[in-house]
């Protein structure tokens, strides 16, 4: 399969290729083109000529063409969630329901957008301004650049890629290239839907090639980066150097807490939910389970018999709800992760062993609050380390000893008790008798610390891919 580049399927200019795997079977699914410096040019050149064309648009028009581009996502959804599932091993049912989640997140900010008012600022507000009006408007940043993970690449698209167009910015995706297939016929469908060409573009190749020179580049206006702390930094430092904005959602090992007086039950159900999506690879999913030691054992038993029901294998069976992680790679790293938990003082009681890329549902317990899994060791994978405390002060501490501050969680039947915790958690969000792994649409999402910079939600997205511009009328009143 080629890029997507000024309306049109593309080769790389060097006729470079790289494959793409099913993580499942091994089995070679399909090449793309292995894009260079000359390459990223000619997308920016393309998307700056697109923007220009799109921008002058009235936002309604934008509305039609993106409202369009809905209907044929609709209906070639079942082929994306297919493609989805072969190329990133994700379970189908998860598959569909990214897909399915795709449409409201591109036609909300539509909508929102709407009613993104600007300001008037009143006359007299200081001296010699009597006869002066101030209004602010919000215009387009112009082409920003969407550098998109594997675990979700079409719910990230659609938060990243909705806001921009509606605002009357060009995208230009760059996928990860473990699963590029799907992000790939998601924006060829832009053509059909009457996208000026080069508004929407898909580039694929080497993301520490291409992602410094997206990253660097003076024609790219907005970087909007997901994907791990050390490349969110050196993107934000090269980006630096032409003064671009940076959205920048990043790691996380986000905080599980269950206090004494929890409903034990719904801690177990949302615990699965929360850290088993997608084989853990979420970056807001719980990490560390910090529980009570009045509860624990109770806690861990409830939790491994509840396990049990948990369907693992092919990612194609719609009952399967756990399959393989992305690479063998990534599995390998899961594997030395338990291993150093329980070298550390964690002890094994499920799980623990890989098999090629599949690794199996662990539950480890007397994790040590001094371990690095319990601070800063972020495990993407099926894997549900337990650490103990006696207070709540305790467990605040814990958690907040982690230099990731992006979701975190609490269970406890005292309102009062949850939401002192809530308060006291450093994270974007914090979320009471419920999974961390929570993310709607309209909520600002982001994290603090070393999870990220900026927000990405409806409004807030919408704010994120426009700058403000005031004109003033002076001398408009007589």
């Amino acid at each position: 399969m080629e890029m997507f580049v000024d309306g049109s399927f593309t080769r790389a200019k060097s006729g470079r290729i790289l494959p793409v795997y099913n993580p499942a079977t091994g089995k070679l699914l399909d090449c793309v083109p292995e894009a260079d410096l000359e390459d990223v040019e000619y997308a920016i050149a393309c998307a700056h000529v697109g923007q220009t064309q799109w921008a002058q648009m009235p936002m309604w028009q934008r509305k039609q063409i993106i409202d369009k581009y809905c209907t044929l996502i609709t209906e070639h959804s079942e082929e994306l969630a297919k493609t989805l599932c072969l190329e990133s091993a994700k379970p189908i049912t998860q598959a569909r329901a990214e897909v399915d989640g795709l449409v409201y997140k591109l036609q909300s900010p539509s909508e929102a957008a709407k009613h993104l008012n600007g300001d008037v600022i009143p006359t007299g507000t200081a001296p010699g301004n009597e006869k002066t009006i101030q209004i602010t408007v919000r215009e387009p940043r112009g082409v920003e650049a969407a550098i998109i993970p594997f675990n979700f690449p079409v719910d990230l698209f659609g938060l990243k890629v909705g806001p921009a167009l509606i605002m009357g910015n060009a995208v230009i995706v760059k996928p990860s290239m473990d699963n590029p297939l799907c992000l790939l016929k998601l924006v060829a469908l832009s053509k059909e839907a009457g996208f000026p060409d080069g508004v929407l573009q898909c580039i694929t190749g080497v993301g520490g090639k291409i992602g410094p020179v997206l990253a660097s580049h003076p024609g790219i206006d907005l970087l909007s980066f997901t994907g791990s702390t050390p490349i969110g930094i050196s993107s934000m430092e090269l980006a630096a150097k032409t003064l671009k904005p940076c959205l920048l959602e990043l790691g996380g090992n986000d905080a599980f807490i269950v206090l004494a007086d929890a409903d034990l039950d719904l801690a177990v159900s949302e615990a699965i939910a929360g850290r088993l999506l997608f084989s853990g690879q979420v970056c807001c999913a719980s990490k560390r389970f910090l529980v009570h030691n009045s509860v624990r054992e109770t806690f861990t038993n409830k939790l491994i018999t509840a396990l049990g029901s948990v369907v693992c294998g092919d990612p194609l069976d719609p009952a399967v709800q756990v399959g393989p992680v992305i690479n063998e790679e990534a599995a390998k790293k899961i594997e030395e992760q338990v291993n150093k938990i329980i070298e550390q003082g964690g002890r094994l009681l499920l799980g623990g062993k890989r098999n090629g890329t599949f690794f199996e549902i662990t539950v480890l317990t007397d994790v040590p609050p001094t371990s690095d899994v319990a601070k800063d060791e972020e495990i993407f994978g099926p894997v549900i380390p337990i650490i103990g405390f006696d207070t709540t002060q305790e467990a605040i501490s814990i958690a907040n000893a982690s230099s990731y501050g992006l979701n975190s969680c609490v269970f406890s039947s005292n309102a009062s008790e949850a939401m002192t915790v809530a308060y006291a958690m450093q994270a974007g969000t914090a979320v009471i008798n419920g999974s961390g792994l929570f993310r709607s649409n309209e909520m600002p999402f982001g994290g603090h610390k070393r999870s990220g910079l900026g927000t990405e939600g409806t409004l807030t997205s919408l704010e994120e891919c426009s700058q403000l511009k005031t004109i003033v009328l002076k001398n408009i009143i007589v």
